[in-house]
């Protein structure tokens, strides 16, 4: 007779194997889904945070053509498409961010720490009024004897 911790070994080993397939089947599916609805006019988000709408699909190299910007289209790998981004949902306005918890919409300058605004440009060379006389070193000298 079959110990029983091999037999538990073994069913426990196979039920993990039934998981991993069935997940990845599923991601697969998902994948292929999201496939298949992208298409040239879909505005969509890319795996490193690049959004931009869809011109043209190259399927024979798996490339995607998205225009960021007016008159700017990147060349981007097809699989790195992460989702259409019509499912992320901006607020209209401020009424609306106040409702989602966005809180206080102005700003206020925190004047302990501002920079005056008549202070120096970028690059102008600062000049303290009473500028400190930097010690001079006394040079003693020996006379050969």
């Amino acid at each position: 007779m079959p110990d029983f911790t091999i037999i538990l070994v073994a069913v426990a080993l196979a039920v993990f194997v039934f998981f991993q397939f069935r997940s990845s089947r599923k991601r697969a599916k998902e994948t292929a889904e999201r496939q298949a609805s992208i298409g040239p006019g879909v505005e969509v988000m890319t795996n490193y945070g690049l959004f931009g709408t869809i011109v043209s699909v190259d399927e024979a190299n798996n490339l995607a053509f998205i225009e960021t910007s007016p008159g700017n289209v990147v060349k981007i790998h097809r699989s790195t498409i992460l989702k259409a981004a019509d499912d992320l949902v901006a607020p209209e306005s401020d009424a609306e961010l106040e409702e989602e918890g966005g809180g206080n919409t102005s700003f206020q300058l925190n004047e302990d720490n501002a920079i005056p605004a008549g202070e120096p440009k970028f690059g102008e060379r600062v000049v303290p009024e009473v500028e400190a006389k930097k010690p001079v070193r006394k040079t003693t000298k020996k006379t050969a004897e």
